[in-house]
């Protein structure tokens, strides 16, 4: 992937976050058009949960901040808003790279202090978007974890991530390594516009085939689940069937999560795109960002047999989706985007 004929914006003033977070420059290349990239070194790279987010890891490391997967129900767009910039196109084409990461965390693993908890990849924004073609942060992060005799998970959208097979199968020889991929919707039409910047959920299907090949145990997050849009018995059954197909061995579905700034952004695409689903989701949505438990309900008893039908274990959360809480600029937002 080539580099060239970048320009750098050394006028930071609108982005006051940034300059917090040790902002180097900012990067502009037609390779990326709409894209502007803000390299920034990091003082830290693991982020600790605080006790209260009830999930099931400690530890995350996230190698961006901001996607140019542009997922409509991003859950993590609030968190851009601690930068100083928006949740909605800003998340989408303003990135925020840490090129400083793998060396930090290397640091970091090698103290005393540090008891080898397992690590979260993929858990706020996602560590293989297209940038990471360019950048190459993840072979280093996953050579310190490695390294360190940390253990760690991945979950992406990224086809990107077969780059890294060898280097991750040598890893899991010597640490747990747990790996996921996101695939939620099958139709091209709406996949294209609820998930404008991912790869083909073809090419997704593909990557968890490449995982199980090399010997892994590939889950996938099938999820969230659009109500009206991807909650039809005919698309949730392609949808596992594909997944069982490619090789997965457990699936974990649930409805969508709808906080913060990430609600409005969402529901101002399905005004424009399906004004008449309006009124339900209003109903669905009327006592905040989960869907009713009635809706829960009714997804648990049409996701539950599916699942078992293809073949598919239903992992830790079933269709509950975790709740997401705001942390302070330096603990990212832990949530599935």
């Amino acid at each position: 992937m080539r580099w060239q004929a970048q320009t750098l914006d050394a006028d930071d003033g609108a982005l006051p976050g940034l300059t917090r977070a040790g902002l180097v420059r900012s990067v502009r290349t037609p390779e990326f058009d709409g894209i502007t990239f803000h390299e920034v070194l990091c003082k830290s790279a693991l982020n600790k949960m605080p006790e209260s987010s009830a999930l099931p890891f400690r530890w995350t490391i996230n190698p961006m901040r901001g996607c140019s997967h542009a997922c409509r129900y991003c859950f993590a767009r609030g968190s851009h808003e601690y930068l100083g910039l928006d949740a909605g196109e800003d998340f989408d084409s303003e990135i925020v790279v840490k090129t400083n990461i793998a060396a930090v965390l290397r640091r970091e693993l090698m103290r005393r202090s540090w008891q080898r908890e397992a690590v979260a990849l993929g858990t706020n924004t996602d560590p293989y978007q297209r940038a990471e073609g360019r950048y190459r942060l993840m072979p280093g992060i996953i050579s310190a974890l490695s390294d360190s005799g940390t253990p760690f998970s991945i979950l992406t959208k990224g086809p990107l991530l077969r780059r890294d097979l060898p280097l991750l199968t040598e890893a899991a020889r010597r640490v747990e390594v747990s790996v996921a991929v996101s695939i939620a919707i099958l139709d091209p039409d709406l996949h294209h516009s609820l998930e404008p910047g991912t790869p083909e959920p073809r090419a997704r299907l593909e990557l968890v085939r490449a995982l199980a090949d090399a010997g892994f145990t590939v889950h996938v997050m099938a999820a969230p689940i659009i109500p009206c849009l991807t909650d039809s018995r005919a698309h949730l059954e392609a949808l596992f069937a594909a997944i069982a197909d490619a090789g997965a061995t457990s699936a974990m579905a649930f409805p969508m999560h709808l906080r913060g700034p990430t609600r409005d952004w969402f529901l101002t695409w399905l005004g424009t795109e399906h004004p008449a689903l309006m009124r339900r989701y209003r109903q669905l949505y009327a006592r905040g960002a989960n869907v009713t438990p009635l809706y829960r309900d009714w997804l648990r008893d049409r996701v539950n047999p599916l699942l078992t039908h293809h073949g598919l274990r239903a992992t830790q959360g079933g269709t509950t989706p975790p709740t997401p809480r705001p942390t302070p600029i330096d603990t990212q937002l832990t949530l599935f985007g």
